[in-house]
């Protein structure tokens, strides 16, 4: 099933993907197939300290974004960002839907939802 609005809510540990209508919310949970594991950098050792991104992550993200017309990414961090980049280089018909970027810590799926619908209701009024 596909719905006009969707949020993602998403970290470099999981993505929380809904799919809302006014009366459905539609549920799903995203993990990379490899743990996020938090590297710290030490004097004299090579490298920037960071794990590199897990594109097949952030393209299964993409996968369940499918149908939405009008995507509200959200996030605590980087995360949200790096999908973005991700989907202008890999899914270029999703670009023109994402229609916001914001940063969000760690909300409920219910408190998810209720900030996706008042989001988009704005939205709506600004553009009526």
């Amino acid at each position: 099933m596909s719905h006009y609005h969707a949020i993602v809510w998403l970290d470099h540990s999981e993505a929380h993907v809904m799919h809302i209508s006014p009366d459905d919310v539609e549920k799903s949970v995203v993990h990379p197939a490899t743990p996020h594991v938090h590297l710290h950098s030490r004097r004299g050792t090579l490298g920037a300290g960071r794990q590199a991104e897990d594109s097949s992550y952030y393209h299964a993200v993409a996968e369940a974004l499918m149908g939405a017309q009008e995507i509200l990414v959200v996030g605590p961090a980087q995360a949200k960002l790096q999908l973005i980049k991700h989907i202008h280089a890999h899914d270029h018909d999703m670009v023109d839907k994402i229609v916001g970027v914001e940063t969000v810590d760690h909300p409920t799926d219910a408190q998810l939802v209720a900030y996706a619908r008042k989001y988009f209701i704005a939205k709506d009024r600004m553009l009526s």
